[in-house]
């Protein structure tokens, strides 16, 4: 087994090359590959899919059934964590909308207690 010769602590450590091949070994902590921030490229490919995606909610507000490729075209040009923030971005500036036009109307169970 090939291992590799690291600074780690202010002592050199032996590391598999194998995890050395799979990980990237950056401020004392190992970082999987697949965990490096998107490329300007990508990063656009992303917000274009999200703009898009929106753009059909808005659009289709009464069936988003018909936004389903959209959806899935903004899942795969984003990063997971990007689509859950997105998502929540999004039912929140609705939530604002309604409420700025004075169109909120707070749940029954909000009201009762």
């Amino acid at each position: 087994m090939a291992v590799g010769l690291v600074f780690w602590f202010g002592t050199f450590s032996q590391i598999p090359s194998s995890l050395l091949m799979s990980n990237v070994l950056l401020a004392n902590s190992l970082i999987p590959l697949g965990m490096a921030a998107p490329s300007m490229k990508e990063r656009q490919a992303c917000w274009e899919a999200r703009d898009e995606y929106w753009k059909c909610l808005d659009e289709r507000t009464e069936d988003a059934s018909q936004c389903k490729k959209l959806r899935s075209s903004f899942e795969s040009s984003c990063p997971q964590q990007w689509i859950k923030y997105f998502d929540k971005r999004r039912d929140y500036l609705k939530f604002k909308e309604k409420f700025e036009a004075g169109q909120f109307q707070p749940s029954k169970t909000t009201v009762n207690s």
